[in-house]
């Protein structure tokens, strides 16, 4: 994994706005006048226009937009195996929090999904990875848009979702065990680290979730939480085992929906969780106005050694565009904390919920992310001289 050595890096989250063409191809296909084949070309090509876009705007460490899944989550159900989804047993969206119930008024009319509830993901066999072309395939398509990019990214990484955040609106009833089951969900998602581990890619593993139960865990036990937690952590390692740590980065987030997020964990009340995942990096919301403060978490706790820290310095929750200025002065607090090496700037979270919402319109995020660039760039000046 590359380091700020001589510059202060930057990077992103991962699920970038889908153009046009794209969207139409998925929408035909979902509409069942679409053609699988010209989805694959058109989506290859869009791939290769998404790094190359990334390469012009000055981010040196860039992915495929996540444009090989139709969101962040949930698509690991149709790649894996076990899991039947029940349209008509509606679960309660636990991951909102009491944000769901203190602003119900609000979700009903922005988010009404989470007022009426969720299908059920049940699991009703073992789960096992179905296909693993599918994911070599993936991996082949970002392969192929990293090697046309001029210039050629400074590195590549690609996303996959983390053990606690599969089937978050799920429930056993296969396993009758916690442990085997979450184990059993780590072990199929080992097909998809390894996949692009050796395709010689950073992974990262996202995990939204982990944060997200926090609020509706305590509430029943802090102990609750932390023993759901524990064991999620503990399976996520385990199935990253063999991959080098400096191979591996972490995201943890509190969900791009525009909400309160009054509700969020505090960084202070997890971070031992998150320290744990044997990653080499670890990607935080740190530019929202929920959570910049918690930068000072990081005044009386060090990173262990050799591990690097991308917080968030601009934020998908606004359609305000960060001034370079601010983005300098949040990358240099982080830096004198730190050390300017450990430090690489990156985004909250994505600019895509799914590949049919975006949370700013694409102009805005590409003039974030020129902001970004020329945030690091101040900053960099600053600390290198």
């Amino acid at each position: 994994m590359k380091r700020s050595e001589d510059r202060i890096l930057t990077t992103h989250v991962g699920s970038l706005a889908r153009p046009p063409a794209l969207l139409a191809e998925i929408n035909a296909l979902k509409a069942g006048t679409g053609d699988a084949k010209r989805l694959a070309t058109v989506r290859r090509q869009a791939i290769a226009d998404i790094l190359q876009q990334q390469v012009a705007v000055g981010l040196d460490i860039v992915n495929d937009g996540e444009f090989s899944k139709a969101n962040w989550a949930s698509y690991i159900l149709a790649r894996i195996e076990g899991f039947e989804l029940r349209p008509l047993q509606l679960r309660k969206a636990d991951w909102l929090g009491e944000d769901g119930e203190r602003f119900a008024e609000y979700f009903a009319e922005t988010f009404p999904r989470a007022a009426q509830g969720f299908p059920t993901e049940a699991c009703v066999g073992p789960v096992r990875y179905r296909d693993p072309a599918v994911i070599q395939s993936a991996v082949d398509e970002l392969a192929d848009a990293a090697r046309q990019a001029v210039p050629a990214p400074t590195e590549v990484f690609m996303t996959a979702v983390a053990p606690a955040s599969t089937a978050f609106d799920g429930i056993d009833e296969h396993y009758g065990n916690e442990h085997d089951y979450v184990f059993a969900i780590a072990e199929a998602l080992r097909t998809e680290y390894l996949a692009i581990y050796r395709a010689g890619f950073v992974l990262q593993v996202d995990d939204a979730v982990l944060a997200n139960l926090y609020d509706h865990l305590v509430r029943q036990s802090p102990e609750r939480f932390r023993d759901w937690a524990q064991l999620r952590i503990d399976a996520l390692n385990h199935a990253l085992r063999d991959i080098p740590e400096e191979r591996v980065r972490y995201h943890v987030c509190f969900g791009s929906w525009h909400a309160p997020h009054l509700s969020d964990a505090p960084l202070e009340d997890i971070v031992d969780l998150i320290l744990q995942v044997k990653a080499g990096a670890y990607s935080i919301e740190a530019a929202n106005p929920r959570h910049e403060h918690e930068w000072r978490v990081w005044e009386g706790r060090k990173l262990p050694a050799a591990r690097i820290l991308i917080p968030g310095v601009i934020t998908h929750h606004t359609v305000s565009v960060e001034h370079p200025r601010l983005v300098a002065d949040r990358i240099l607090r982080y830096a004198s904390l730190l050390g300017r090496e450990n430090v690489i700037a990156g985004t909250d979270c994505g600019f895509a919920q799914v590949e049919s919402i975006s949370r700013v319109h694409p102009k805005i995020m590409w003039a974030k992310f020129q902001a970004l660039v020329e945030g690091a760039k101040l900053a960099s000046r600053a600390l290198w001289g």
